[in-house]
């Protein structure tokens, strides 16, 4: 509802589905709005039987019957000028009674903005020392790392935060830990609002829209060879379409592609570097 708001036009669709070996989900895709060519926002909960394959994956010894569930959400802007947004909230556990949350939030922009960046730094570093305050560096470097593209040895964007098998132990308990995954999830409205509502009216041109499909393509090479979403529900038989929900609607890819000197778009390619301090850049 609050990303409809925003958009100010278009209208989520929303499709219902079931998972043959348990559960299901719901996948709302909106297209063709005034801020948002494509975006979407998934929920799922799914349970069945583990794969020798999965199980693997994981590194479980212990269990094979799991549940799954969390929110996903992506948006791939009209304007070059405003960033491409990822969210990822899920809670995971096994009948052995093994279980962890899991998450984080990033931001790709086409076009990098220190100003903008830090600002983005800032609001999840808040979050994070609300709860402890060695979240923030733990994540950041976390998600530095992970959201990596180790073939073009560049970040797929600005980072952000990402956590992963966060479980209860003697300084966070389970409702804790649950509280921070909430106030993730809570953040990305107000995050994104800040984005549309400084570059809503920013005009552009031919070239900056064939630099931003460009700079889609790094995006779907990401999440079609690393992420690990979208392998887990590939591998445990998930509805095709939602999993792939996150790509965006064009992409291209350029042989041999150089940027000119000097230009915002070869100022963006230095800043595609992991460990950069944007909190006091």
């Amino acid at each position: 509802a609050g990303l409809e708001a925003l958009d100010g036009k278009a209208t989520f669709r929303e499709d219902k589905w079931k998972r043959e070996g348990g559960g299901g989900g719901r996948t709302r895709v909106l297209t063709d709005g005034n801020l948002i060519e494509k975006g979407g926002v998934n929920f799922s909960a799914v349970h069945g039987e583990l794969s020798p394959n999965m199980l693997q994956s994981l590194e479980i010894t212990e269990g094979k019957e799991f549940f799954a569930t969390g929110v996903s959400i992506v948006l791939h802007p009209l304007s070059p000028m405003m960033p491409i947004i990822h969210m990822n909230v899920r809670y995971f556990e096994l009948d052995s009674g093994i279980y962890w949350f899991g998450g984080g939030i990033d931001v790709t922009p086409h076009y990098i903005t220190p100003k903008d960046a830090q600002y983005f730094h800032q609001h999840l570093k808040g979050i994070c020392d609300e709860f402890d305050e060695s979240y923030y560096p733990d994540f950041k470097k976390w998600a530095d790392d992970y959201f990596y593209i180790p073939h073009r040895n560049e970040t797929r964007g600005i980072g952000g935060i990402f956590f992963d098998r966060l479980k209860g132990d003697e300084a966070h308990s389970k409702e804790q830990r649950f509280g921070f995954v909430k106030k993730v999830g809570q953040c990305f409205v107000p995050v994104y609002t800040y984005f549309a509502d400084k570059y809503r009216n920013t005009l552009y041109g031919e070239a900056e829209k064939e630099w931003q499909i460009l700079r889609r393509s790094r995006y779907a090479e990401f999440n079609l060879v690393y992420d690990r979403g979208t392998k887990f529900g590939l591998y445990t038989n998930g509805r095709t379409e939602s999993i792939l929900m996150s790509l965006p609607p064009l992409a291209k890819w350029v042989y041999d592609y150089q940027a000119v000197p000097d230009s915002r778009e070869a100022e963006t390619l230095k800043l595609l570097k992991r460990e950069i301090d944007w909190v006091n850049k």
